[in-house]
């Protein structure tokens, strides 16, 4: 809003004011509807509903939440959520969520969620889809579950991996560097002032949980009462925040001994930056993950700046292709922004499209449809006819040329991810890091 407003921005802040006051909000924060398809403990496993006027097809898509956060990071409101719009372009969409964590699972670790949840979400959602492999997307803490589940699994039918603001070397994050030298310091034979407080409560609480949020956009957050002022006239800034604050508000707790082994391992060790992770009695490599990765990194992203993550890009020496995006926001901005809508979104459908299977790439259901009603006719007519089996033994072959369509689309697509001349936060140098 200018600060002299004009007429039409007068009315508009008008206009929001009333409908805050009145319905107690501008944003539309209806989930969008889904089903429960698997659980188990901390496990919940939903299929989001097709839209009435989108068939889904091709190949479906897991959204991993990371611990402590609500999954509205995926769904934050209407209009601007990354399930709806995958919902809407016909993907078969997913999501595995931890719900409520209390003091009963304080002995829960990392184990749990590597060997457990992921693994166990990406088969039912590949039965689910009828066998089809899985393209997995992890945000913060739950791409780093994805990449290990990924790498200590290498049987899980996964399609292609796809990290989104996973910090690999904590070094490199500014909230952690200066608080290094003190969390060296250990008066107390392994048990200081946080081992003891965390093993006492059973893990991080929530209050902590969603201060610590709040710490990382500090000054966003002193600077809110002004922002607001200034877009009383713009509603979708508005509906924008008051989406943040439900998401903020939403946050879960650490289980005890998970909290633990990130807090020494990922803050205090740094162990994740060498490509390797110590877990129980085995040592899960990075390097061993053998599908596509693609890697985002948050313009702005505090919790996990551009080289804490970019970082990850040289450990994956296994996989076939990785990808290295740079995109506007901060740590959730760059997830489920306003400005990830024509960025994050758009670099994701076309990694998508590119590592589906064949079936997907001529996206014309009324061709598919014909091809699968013609199927039973000539197998009624091979059964009349024995003379015309061998005609059909030739159908594999047909499947088999069906499967060198990709490489087409994969030289046409990849100058569409991290060379786009017009995407102003486009990664200079990510068609470099595809091999």
């Amino acid at each position: 809003m200018d600060l002299i407003p004009k007429p039409d921005q007068v009315v508009s802040a008008a206009s929001n004011v009333a409908h805050k006051v009145l319905y107690g909000g501008i944003a539309d924060l209806r989930p969008m509807p889904r089903t429960l398809i698997d659980d188990g403990e901390l496990r919940e496993v939903y299929h989001y509903r097709p839209a009435a006027t989108t068939r889904q097809v091709g190949d479906p898509v897991l959204l991993v939440t990371p611990l402590a956060a609500p999954s509205t990071c995926y769904d934050l409101r209407r209009g601007c959520s990354l399930v709806q719009h995958f919902v809407t372009e016909g993907r078969p969409t997913y999501l595995v969520e931890y719900g409520e964590v209390s003091f009963r699972n304080r002995n829960l670790g990392l184990e749990h969620w590597v060997d457990e949840v992921v693994p166990t979400a990406v088969r039912e959602v590949s039965a689910h889809a009828g066998g089809r492999p899985v393209h997995v997307v992890g945000w913060s803490l739950g791409g780093i579950f994805a990449m290990l589940a990924a790498a200590d699994s290498p049987d899980l039918p996964i399609a292609s991996l796809s990290i989104v603001g996973s910090p690999v070397d904590t070094s490199l994050v500014p909230l952690v560097a200066p608080l290094r030298p003190l969390l060296q310091l250990n008066p107390t034979a392994g048990r200081g002032a946080v081992t003891r407080a965390y093993q006492a409560m059973g893990g991080a609480p929530k209050p902590l949980v969603k201060w610590a949020f709040q710490l990382s956009s500090f000054q966003k957050l002193v600077t809110k009462p002004l922002a607001l002022a200034t877009h009383l006239d713009d509603a979708d800034f508005l509906a924008q925040i008051e989406a943040v604050d439900r998401f903020t508000a939403g946050m879960i707790a650490y289980p005890g001994r998970t909290f633990g082994q990130l807090y020494h391992r990922f803050v205090k060790g740094n162990v994740l930056r060498t490509g390797t992770f110590e877990l129980d009695d085995r040592t899960i490599d990075l390097a061993r993950i053998d599908v596509p990765v693609l890697v985002f990194g948050g313009a702005t992203d505090g919790i996990a700046p551009v080289p804490a993550v970019k970082a990850l890009v040289p450990l994956l020496s296994g996989s076939p292709d990785v990808r290295f995006e740079i995109v506007p926001g901060g740590h959730l901005g760059m997830l489920t922004g306003r400005a990830a809508r024509d960025t994050t979104w758009r670099v994701l459908d076309a990694w998508l499209a590119e590592w589906s299977t064949p079936e997907e790439a001529p996206r014309k259901a009324p061709a598919r449809k014909s091809a699968s009603k013609k199927a039973p006719a000539k197998k009624t007519a091979a059964k009349r006819a024995p003379a015309k089996k061998a005609a059909a033994k030739k159908a594999p072959a047909k499947k088999a040329a069906a499967k060198k369509t990709p490489a087409k689309r994969t030289a046409a697509s990849r100058e569409s991810i991290g060379a786009n001349p017009q995407r102003r936060y486009g990664s200079e140098g990510s068609r470099s890091l595809s091999r």
